[in-house]
């Protein structure tokens, strides 16, 4: 029951104040044993809860998706394997997985996207954390541009995409290596970067380490980092920074 329902009820008089004590103490999250899913995320941030499926037991992840869709209609998953998208399909024939980015999702039909969200990739091994940003920020309502393999080591395929990447709300950009794309772009446009080191690279990469310092030390303004092979969290700020920039909640 929601708070508005309840108020009602209490003023009406077919909910007594007792009742009513006791369901506000229930209100905000659902308690499962295992789990306490955050029912109230979307009221306070605007976003519903995400699911992390990695390491996640089977009955505890068909739990979790079958109550969140109840809730809310459609359920946003990350870090999903081909076998977890197996399992849920059982139940939910209409969930989408894509081998690429492990996002396993049910999503509503017909949603509008607004605005403009650019992802950028240094290279094409950088896409599954792209894939993992851009779906994440479509889930939400953004609409994304991807502009993939323009690393510095080819500046010129970066520098003919620049109108693009310009008219974007927000950039997203993703690297490994030494991590230098996101400072690059910063530097051409007016508009945040988000830069999203990955783990891509040879051993001093450290495994994302070398791409992590870098984007942290970026010379160009404007310039805020994730952490490694962090695509949802680039994803989901984007989605906020879209969302005030063409004045929705």
């Amino acid at each position: 029951m929601e708070y508005r329902q309840l108020l009602e009820g209490v003023k009406s008089g077919t909910i007594s104040v007792e009742e009513a004590e006791r369901s506000l103490s229930s209100l905000g999250y659902e308690e499962l044993g295992f789990a306490k899913l955050d029912t109230d995320r979307r009221k306070r941030s605007g976003f519903a809860e995400v699911v992390f499926c990695s390491g996640k037991e089977d009955k505890f992840l068909l739990k979790i998706f079958e109550e969140l869709y109840q809730r809310n209609g459609e359920v946003l998953g990350t870090r999903a394997s081909a076998g977890q998208y197996g399992l849920i399909r059982e139940k939910f024939p209409n969930c989408q997985y894509d081998e690429i980015s492990h996002i396993l999702k049910i999503e509503k039909e017909g949603k509008e996207l607004i605005g403009d969200v650019a992802v950028c990739t240094a290279g094409t091994a950088d896409i599954p954390v792209a894939e993992e940003a851009a779906q994440t920020a479509e889930f939400f309502g953004s609409r994304v541009t991807r502009v993939y393999d323009v690393g510095v080591s080819g500046i010129h395929r970066l520098l003919a995409q620049t109108g693009a990447i310009r008219k974007a709300n927000c950039v997203i950009a993703v690297a490994g290596m030494e991590g230098a794309l996101a400072s690059v772009i910063g530097g051409l446009i007016s508009n945040p970067v988000i830069a999203v080191p990955t783990s891509v690279g040879y051993g001093a990469n450290f495994g994302g380490l070398s791409a992590l310092l870098t984007m942290i030390n970026s010379c160009s303004n404007g310039v805020s980092v994730v952490n490694i092979d962090n695509g949802y969290g680039a994803g989901y700020i984007a989605t906020q920074i879209n969302r005030l920039a063409v004045g929705r909640d």
